[in-house]
C-alpha cells in the first residue's frame, strides 16, 4: 500500500518495479489514512501484514489512527516511512519532523534505520545482512511472535539526496525463492480454521494468540485456568472474540450474549435479545461470573455487567489495554472447562428468555391462497397487502435485517461505528458469517477502507463473495476518500449501504440530547450536513442506487455483484 511523495520515491520505484515482476500486489492511495486503514482491512482478513509506505512529515501523522485501531484491536500492520537524513532533523528543514517515536505506544517493534550506502554493487554485506535481519524481525513482531498479540510495527527509513535512481543490476529475488516464501496467496492464508470441541477430554484449551482446542499441556507454566462448574455463568463475546466463543460456550453449557461484530453469534447456547435479559433480575441479576472473549464495547448492559464487583469476571487476554472494569477481573492466556454436568435450568431459563426475545424481520410470505382465490375480494384483499408489502418504507431494523440476510459465509460485512450496528446488535438473529469492525478504539476513521482492504483480501485468487459495508452517512463522509480508486487496480466487489439520516443521529439516544438546546444539538452534535450521495458515487465512479422499500433494498443486494456499489438508504432522524 503506497502513496505518492518526494522523499519516498526511492521505495515507490522499488514497489513498481516488484509488481512488475509479480512479487507483489502493489495498491496506491493519494491519502495516507486511506492507505493505512486498506492495508489494515488486508491485516484483519488475512491476518498477515500489508506494508503501507508514505513520505516524511504530516504524512506519517496520518498513520496515527490506523497505528492506534491496530494496535487496540491485534492487526498485523507494517508502516514505512521515509525521512530527512539526521543531519535535517532538528533544524528546520522542510517536511521534518521527530517521526522516530512518534508510534511507540502502539508499535510491537520499531527501527530509526540508518541511512543506506553503497547500493551500487552488491557488496557491503554488512548493510545488506542488518536490513534483512530487521526485516524478519518486523514481520515476526507484526504476527505477534514472542508478543502478546499481532500489531503494528513501525521501520523508519531516511534517504539523503540523490533520492532517485536506477536500480542496481543485483536487485530482486528470485522467482523460485519467492515462491518457496510467499506461496499462492500473496495478501497472506486465509484465517485458521475455528476451534472445535476436544471430545477426548471434553476441556476446551484456548490461547491468547490463535485460538484453538487441544490437549491440555503437560508442561505445569503452560497449564490453561481451569473454569470449575458451580457459578452460574455467562460466556460474553465482543469484538473479534470469533468462532472460538460458541465452542466456549458449548463446552461450558452456558449462555453465550455474542456482539453482533464478535463473529459468534450462531449456535444453540445464543442469548437474543441480551441487552433486556441481562436487565432482568431473574437472569442478568443472577450471573455470578462471566468469561469474556473480545473487546465488548456496544451495550451498556454488558458494561455494567463486567464493572459489578459481585460478579467474577474471567477475561481472555487480547491486544490493547486488559479487561478490567471492575478492579478485580482474572486475565488468563489460555482456559480449559472442567468435566462435568452443565446447569440445564440456568441454560434454560435463558434459552426459553431468549427465544421469547428473538424478532423475525422478514417480511411476511404471499398469501398465495388469497392471489389464486376465485372470490375477488379475497384475490383484491390478497393484492392489496402485497402492494403495501412491496412499499413499505424501510427504517433502521429492516435495513440491518436485509443487510444480514443477503450475506452469506462466503461474503464479508463490515459495521461501521454508527448508530446502525447498535440496531443490528440489539434484534439480528444468529448466523455464521465473517463479520468485521473496527472497535479496537470504536472510531468512525477509515471505516471504507477498511472494507476495501477486507474486499481485497478475501478476494484474492479469485475467491467468491461480495464485501458489505453498513454505515451511516457520516462514516461515510468520514472517509469520503476511501471512494477514489485509480484507475489500473482490479476493482473489488464491495457494497457500501448508507443510512442517511442526514446526520449523527447516534447522539439523540445519549444523554446530551436530554439537557442541550436544539440549535446547539444540531450545530455540534447532530451535524447536518446537504451531501447528494449520488453526485460523490458518479464523481468516484461507483455505480449508485437509492432505495426506499424492502423490496428494492432486497433487490439491490442481491443482485450480481459486480465492483463498487454505493446504495442509499433514506432514514427519518
Amino acid at each position: 500500500m503506497l502513496s505518492p511523495g518526494s522523499r519516498s520515491q526511492a521505495l515507490a520505484l522499488v514497489a513498481a518495479e516488484l509488481e512488475r515482476r509479480g512479487a507483489v500486489r502493489l495498491h496506491v492511495r493519494v491519502d495516507e489514512r486511506v492507505a493505512g486503514f486498506t492495508a489494515l482491512g488486508i491485516g484483519r482478513e488475512s491476518r498477515m501484514p500489508a506494508a503501507v509506505v508514505c513520505t516524511s512529515g504530516t504524512a506519517v501523522a496520518n498513520l496515527m489512527p490506523v497505528a492506534l485501531e491496530a494496535h487496540h484491536a491485534g492487526v498485523p500492520l507494517l508502516l514505512l516511512t521515509a525521512d530527512r537524513p539526521p543531519e535535517l532533523r532538528g533544524v528546520g528543514a522542510n517536511q521534518t519532523t521527530r517521526q522516530p517515536g512518534m508510534f511507540s505506544p502502539s508499535v510491537r517493534y520499531e527501527a530509526d534505520l540508518p541511512v543506506p550506502e553503497g547500493c551500487d554493487t552488491e557488496g557491503d554485506e554488512e548493510q545488506s545482512v542488518m536490513l534483512r535481519r530487521v526485516a524478519e524481525e518486523a514481520v515476526a513482531a507484526a504476527l505477534g511472535e514472542g508478543l502478546r498479540s499481532a500489531g503494528p510495527v513501525h521501520l523508519n527509513l531516511p534517504y539523503r539526496e540523490p533520492l532517485a535512481g536506477d536500480l542496481p543490476a543485483w536487485f530482486g529475488v528470485p522467482t523460485a525463492e519467492l515462491a518457496s516464501t510467499a506461496g499462492d496467496d500473496p495478501d497472506g492464508p486465509p484465517a485458521p480454521d475455528p476451534a472445535t470441541e476436544d471430545e477426548a477430554s471434553g476441556a476446551l484449551y484456548q490461547g491468547g494468540g490463535g485460538i484453538g482446542v487441544s490437549d491440555v499441556p503437560d508442561d505445569p507454566e503452560e497449564q490453561p485456568f481451569v473454569v470449575v462448574r458451580g457459578p452460574r455463568t455467562v460466556v460474553v463475546a465482543g469484538s473479534d472474540a470469533g468462532p472460538d466463543a460458541e465452542v466456549l460456550a458449548h463446552a461450558g453449557g452456558w449462555p453465550l450474549i455474542a456482539e453482533i461484530v464478535s463473529g459468534a453469534r450462531f449456535g444453540r447456547y445464543l442469548v437474543h435479545g441480551y441487552r433486556a435479559l441481562l436487565r432482568a433480575p431473574e437472569l442478568g441479576g443472577r450471573v455470578e461470573r462471566a468469561i469474556v472473549l473480545g473487546h465488548p464495547t456496544l451495550s451498556r448492559e454488558v458494561a455494567a455487567l463486567l464493572s459489578d464487583p459481585e460478579v467474577e469476571v474471567i477475561a481472555l487476554r487480547g491486544p490493547g489495554e486488559p479487561l478490567n472494569l471492575n478492579g478485580a477481573t482474572t486475565a488468563v492466556d489460555t482456559v480449559a472447562v472442567a468435566t462435568g454436568d452443565a446447569d440445564r435450568e440456568w441454560l434454560g431459563a435463558w434459552l426459553h428468555a431468549s427465544r421469547e426475545a428473538s424478532v423475525d424481520l422478514a417480511p411476511p410470505p404471499p398469501d398465495a391462497e388469497g392471489l389464486t382465490s376465485a372470490v375477488p375480494q379475497e384475490r383484491l384483499g390478497a393484492i392489496a397487502a402485497e402492494l403495501a408489502a412491496a412499499r413499505a418504507p424501510i427504517d433502521r431494523a429492516v435495513l440491518a435485517d436485509a443487510v444480514w440476510r443477503a450475506t452469506w459465509p462466503h461474503d464479508r460485512l463490515m459495521f461501521g461505528s454508527s448508530r446502525l450496528v447498535r440496531v443490528a446488535d440489539d434484534l439480528l438473529g444468529g448466523k455464521k458469517v465473517p463479520v468485521h469492525a473496527n472497535r479496537g478504539l470504536a472510531g468512525i476513521d477509515g471505516t471504507v477502507a477498511t472494507a476495501t482492504g477486507i474486499a481485497i483480501a478475501s478476494q484474492t485468487a479469485g475467491r467468491p463473495g461480495v464485501t458489505r459495508v453498513l454505515l451511516g452517512d457520516l462514516a461515510l463522509l468520514h472517509d469520503v476518500g476511501a471512494l477514489l480508486l485509480p484507475p489500473g487496480e482490479t476493482e473489488p466487489r464491495i457494497q457500501v449501504i448508507v443510512g442517511n439520516d442526514g446526520g449523527g443521529t447516534i447522539f439523540d439516544g445519549l444523554e446530551v440530547a436530554g439537557v442541550a438546546g436544539a440549535d446547539a444539538m444540531d450545530r455540534v452534535l447532530y451535524t447536518p450536513h446537504s451531501v447528494r450521495l449520488e453526485h460523490l458515487a458518479l464523481a468516484y465512479g461507483w455505480e449508485y442506487q437509492r432505495v426506499t422499500t424492502r423490496t428494492q433494498l432486497d433487490q439491490a443486494l442481491t443482485a450480481p455483484a459486480g465492483g463498487r456499489q454505493l446504495i442509499e438508504v433514506p432514514l427519518a432522524r
